[in-house]
């Protein structure tokens, strides 16, 4: 088989069609999915688990969160309309002092900030804060 200059550029722009396209947009995951995943599909309950979040961020670059729960095993902060809406897992050991987590995310838009613990008697608490973003961080 001969090479032709005509078969080159057939598959170099071929190529480059396929470069250029754009990607599909990942597909929004559910708060309940994220949930669920973390719990193995157990319900989450309510107790000593607190979340401070500001009502208003004016910049969603670096919105301050603080999550307590005493006597808990582990605890995830999800942002179900962030791009990666896992933000963080920590885990405690039998010798924490405190069980509280205290960092700052970004966030794309206006959400309910949701804080998950796994106690230490294998259940599992949640609870929530609804943070109103005006400027958007995640590309906004």
């Amino acid at each position: 088989m001969t090479i032709s200059r005509r078969r080159i550029l057939a598959v170099a722009s071929a190529g480059l069609a396929v470069t250029l396209m754009p990607l599909p947009a990942q597909a929004a995951t559910d708060a309940g999915d994220l949930i669920a995943r973390f719990t193995d599909g157990a319900t989450p309950g309510e107790g000593p688990l607190t979340i401070s979040a500001p009502q208003i961020a004016e910049n969603g670059n670096a919105v301050g969160v603080e999550v307590a729960c005493p006597g808990a095993r582990s605890i995830r902060i999800l942002a179900p309309a962030n791009p990666n809406p896992e933000v963080c897992t920590v885990h405690f050991g039998p010798r924490a002092g405190s069980r509280t987590l205290s960092t700052r995310i970004r966030m794309a838009e206006t959400m309910d900030v949701i804080a998950l613990a796994e106690m230490e008697d294998g259940g599992f608490v949640q609870a929530s804060a609804r943070v109103r973003v005006t400027i958007g961080g995640c590309g906004g």
